[in-house]
């Protein structure tokens, strides 16, 4: 069998009760944490109000489908790109540190919509997010990312098209030749692009956001009968060959249904770019344990990895400078003055964007490549921090950033990330409702309740 023909073969006959009973527990967490982020931004992100108001001109924004937090109706197309792209806004969404992709943002809403479209049972979008998220997972891997990201791609949308395609043509119920149709149909619409660093554009979001819709399309595409490339993942113009100089495409199939990468996923403990997070951690605790206050501080450095370094740290005037919410998340000097400044980094730490105390706080903080965090990439997004203070330099390494797999947080802290985010949209009791829906999503008989449940309560933002 072909590697193609391998992967449709285990997104054909994936099930929840197939999986390990923790691969199941832990979907439904990914699912918890992705709502929060949609719902929270579809009231706040500032892209929001654009991105409705094209969707609406474009005709998506008529129809049974729903968005998180939204009474209107959608087109199915349109319900997925719009909750892909919110899902993704905040960037505070889920990180598999290896693969360096944000999985759940695609995957999630296209099996969401999915299961709205045919009616399926919450067992059923579950097994396709699980699809979809290995899909997805496996193909950032075997590129490897790093050598993806040199290619100036962004992996979160190439893989994640393929990925969102796999989750739908599950809930769809396609069999190994209908996924294989589907993932040859999203090998056409598989893009997305580092250049939003240029100018803090929000094609960020965007991309990964029409990387959920693209995989919707292709799998209804296939499920009507449409033909797909054949061989799109290893052929001589596939994905693998086509997007990465020097790919390892045994990496995909490897351990495929027996190991799963879902499981490597972490969760933002802080809305902004995973590679500042080792860095945020460092700092919150040489604050609490040495008493540090930020006016002692002369200066401090983060220490990242090449790849960390390209998205938080250069070019390093622009970093040193920025000028709204997206630059603040893409800035290491930001992220680490502010937690210094407050204790915390949250969604409202933005809100010190032109902080005078903060400004001048940030202009001490630089980012460089550290050698031996260099070493821990791919495994891990790891950061060192010193910070020079009281005549001394207070240094910590922080390997494992909070949120990772090996350091992931109980229901009861995800629980309280999805409260902070949905609250202030929802209502505590609507919120509650819908986190104790999610939470039972394999018993629940129709999915599509979870983007339901969202709507009722909230006032339009755009």
């Amino acid at each position: 069998m072909t590697i193609t023909a391998d992967l449709s073969s285990f997104v054909s006959s994936c099930t929840a009760a197939s999986l390990p009973p923790e691969v199941v527990r832990r979907t439904s967490l990914l699912v918890l944490d992705l709502a929060g982020n949609a719902i929270r931004a579809r009231h706040d992100a500032e892209s929001t109000p654009a991105l409705l108001a094209a969707v609406r001109a474009l005709g998506l924004a008529a129809g049974p489908a729903r968005v998180f937090a939204d009474p209107a109706g959608y087109a199915p197309a349109g319900s997925a790109l719009v909750n892909a792209t919110l899902g993704h806004s905040l960037d505070f969404d889920d990180t598999h540190a290896a693969a360096v992709v944000h999985p759940g943002a695609p995957v999630i809403p296209a099996a969401l919509t999915a299961a709205e479209m045919v009616g399926a049972s919450g067992e059923e979008a579950l097994a396709g997010i699980v699809a979809g998220y290995e899909v997805a997972l496996r193909l950032a891997l075997a590129l490897p990312a790093g050598a993806h990201y040199d290619c100036g791609f962004h992996p979160s949308a190439t893989c994640g098209a393929f990925g969102a395609a796999a989750a739908a043509a599950r809930v769809f119920r396609l069999d190994a030749a209908g996924v294989m149709s589907a993932l040859g149909i999203a090998l056409s619409q598989s893009a997305g692009s580092l250049q939003f660093l240029a100018n803090r554009a929000w094609t960020k979001r965007f991309q990964v956001g029409w990387a959920g819709m693209a995989g919707l399309t292709a799998a209804t595409l296939a499920r009507e009968g449409f033909k797909g490339a054949a061989d799109p993942i290893e052929g001589r113009h596939g994905f693998l060959r086509s997007y990465a100089p020097d790919p390892a495409p045994e990496r995909v199939t490897a351990e495929l249904g027996r190991t799963f990468e879902l499981m490597a996923t972490g969760v933002k403990p802080y809305p902004s770019c995973r590679w500042g997070h080792a860095g945020i951690d460092a700092a919150l605790a040489i604050r609490a344990e040495e008493g540090l206050r930020p006016e002692e501080v002369e200066k401090a450095v983060l220490g990242v990895s090449r790849a960390g370094l390209l998205l938080i740290g250069e070019p390093a005037a622009r970093k040193a400078d920025p000028r709204n919410v997206v630059d603040g998340q893409f800035s290491g000097p930001f992220v680490i003055a502010a937690a210094l400044a407050t204790g915390a980094v949250g969604w409202d730490s933005y809100r010190l964007l032109d902080d005078t105390f903060v400004r001048g706080l940030m202009a001490r903080v630089s980012c460089e490549n550290d050698p031996a965090i260099e070493a821990e990439f791919p495994a891990n997004m790891s950061g060192r921090l010193r910070v020079w203070a009281r005549g001394r330099v207070f240094d910590r390494t922080v390997v494992v950033p909070r949120g990772e797999p090996s350091n992931f947080p109980d229901e009861a802290e995800l629980r309280a990330k999805f409260t902070a985010l949905a609250d202030p949209v929802l209502g505590a009791s609507a919120s509650a409702a819908l986190a104790r829906d999610i939470l039972q999503l394999p018993r629940l008989p129709q999915a599509a309740v979870v983007l339901h449940a969202a709507a009722a309560p909230v006032q339009s933002a755009a």
